[in-house]
């Protein structure tokens, strides 16, 4: 155990160097482990430099780097609701699940340039090379983006 969370503080520190070393080329790969004790944000973890986290089914915290998981959408859990208490539900089922994936799998996540808002890195996550988001679009927890269906908001 402790030598996959070793493993997992070095490869998030070589995220970080590579995303500033290689920020005009965009692109850096790593390969974690499984993490197996990736919490979901709460509440006071939003605002530390070091967090690493699950905020919701298409946003992470990896040692204190926003991630936004491209390709893919996830009801929202706390801002923007179009489909109350049922979106709301959905939502914490796609975040528990993209928890569950990142904690009981290898995977490999593939980061590219700052989000339009530029607080966010976009990136990829596969596990097994599929994408995190496609497995989640199956289970009928997310949707494509930017042209699928918001499917909870009705």
């Amino acid at each position: 155990m402790k030598r996959a969370i070793g493993y997992i503080a070095l490869a998030i520190v070589s995220l970080q160097i590579g995303i500033f070393a290689l920020g005009a080329l965009g692109v850096t790969t790593v390969t974690l482990m499984p993490v197996e004790n990736l919490a979901i944000c709460g509440k006071y973890q939003r605002n530390t430099d070091d967090k690493t986290c699950v905020v919701d089914g298409d946003t992470l915290w990896l040692d204190g780097v926003n991630i936004r998981l491209k390709d893919f959408d996830t009801p929202e859990p706390r801002t923007n609701i179009c489909g109350g208490r049922w979106e709301i539900e959905l939502a914490r089922t796609a975040t528990s699940r993209l928890q569950e994936l990142l904690n009981n799998n290898a995977w490999t996540i593939e980061t590219f340039n700052m989000d339009g808002t530029g607080k966010r890195l976009l990136a990829t996550i596969e596990i097994n090379g599929e994408d995190v988001g496609n497995i989640l679009i199956r289970e009928g927890l997310a949707r494509h983006w930017p042209d699928g269906d918001e499917f909870w908001c009705y």
